[in-house]
């Protein structure tokens, strides 16, 4: 298959570019600028060049696909309603393109935040919920099954790690360097799901060869990792203590830090056969390449 992916120079795109080749896939990959265009190339992949904002570009490339991956999106969080509301426009522009092709469109989302219980494929996040947006972007996609689009949702959880990654474990990690503690809110209890990237990488690659039409997947490894012990593991490899701080200190993360939210994958796994084979979270970050 021809498989066109926005987003193809990013954190997860880049696992999912090589995924998608090694299974015999071509590949056409989004470039906004010569540095990702670049990388993209050395992936092995084609470039277009454009952007989100480029709709009539990301139509056409669409048009010309057997199936398409979108990752991108504009992580502008100072201006996220008009980042959700570009994203929207992005989803309807690829769906119109591949409609009534029977053609897969797999699009990103998160995993839901259910405090004290582990969300599944089938939950959603409340209304008025941080990713009520997202989610309703979600729905989008999922409906375009009714429009003779093959479409699916990869909810990511909270951390998507390996090496090389910049996301919120390295900020944990520049926090507790900058603060002199590993630091947790709360008591710590509160849990985050995680999924290493090459892991997520082929749950990608399984939803756009097989996933059914408005199928909604979970990419998660570890269902809740007590956010305790992120801060030990983070504490043992910087040699400083670790205790409960004010979610202030955390900055954005704060917030992340404060809610319980694991997240299931019980569902993805039966549908697509999936099973991750690479280091869980903790396991990760004790391998020491957060910290070179």
């Amino acid at each position: 298959m021809r498989i066109f992916v926005t987003g193809a120079s990013g954190w997860v795109g880049s696992a999912v570019v090589p995924e998608l080749l090694s299974a015999g896939h071509q590949v056409t990959g989004l470039a906004r600028s010569d540095s990702s265009a670049t990388a993209i190339a050395a992936a092995g992949a084609e470039v277009v060049r454009g952007s989100l904002d480029d709709l009539d570009v990301l139509r056409a490339a669409a048009v010309e696909s057997d199936g398409v991956v979108h990752l991108a999106f504009m992580h502008d969080f100072a201006r996220f309603d008009a980042s959700v509301a570009a994203d929207a426009r992005v989803i309807e522009t690829l769906g119109t393109a591949l409609e009534d092709t029977g053609k897969p469109l797999v699009v990103t989302a998160g995993t839901p935040a259910l405090p004290g219980q582990v969300a599944t494929e089938r939950d959603r996040p409340p209304a008025g919920s941080p990713a009520a947006g997202r989610a309703a972007n979600a729905e989008l996609a999922l409906g375009l099954a009714r429009r003779g689009v093959r479409s699916s949702v990869v909810g990511l959880p909270r951390s998507v790690h390996g090496e090389g990654d910049h996301g919120f474990i390295g900020r944990l990690i520049d926090i507790a360097r900058e603060k002199g503690v590993s630091g947790y809110v709360g008591d710590g209890s509160n849990r985050w799901p995680a999924v290493h990237v090459k892991d997520a990488a082929r749950v990608y690659r399984l939803a756009v060869e097989q996933a059914p039409a408005g199928s909604m997947l979970h990419a998660v490894g570890d269902e809740g990792v007590p956010t305790r012990d992120i801060a030990a593991a983070i504490g043992r490899h910087l040699n400083l203590p670790v205790a409960s701080a004010p979610a202030e200190d955390f900055g954005f993360l704060g917030g992340l830090l404060s809610v319980d939210q694991p997240a299931s994958a019980a569902l993805t796994r039966e549908q697509l056969g999936w099973q991750p084979t690479e280091p869980g979270l903790i396991e990760d970050i004790d391998k020491g390449h957060y910290f070179g």
